[in-house]
């Protein structure tokens, strides 16, 4: 069974879209789309397991250049 998290994303000001188009292209994300409010792209992303995320956000989507923080929010079904 595969892990989903959602990954809330601040970024450098002016450097939202491109925060979110680079995002799109990693492999394990479904989806990447600016938002309003606190964060600025909200990431859906599926990997096979929580060690897999973690990595993936660690050594891929925290290097896209713009970002300055993430929030990584593991979906669970109760």
């Amino acid at each position: 069974m595969s892990v989903q998290a959602y990954v809330l994303i601040q970024t450098e000001v002016g450097k939202a879209a491109h925060v979110a188009t680079s995002i799109r292209a990693i492999s394990g994300v479904l989806s990447a789309e600016d938002v309003t409010g606190p964060y600025d792209v909200i990431a859906k992303t599926e990997a096979d397991s929580v060690d897999d995320l973690g990595k993936m956000v660690v050594s891929k989507i925290q290097l896209v250049d713009g970002i300055t923080r993430t929030l990584t929010c593991p979906i669970v079904h109760l």
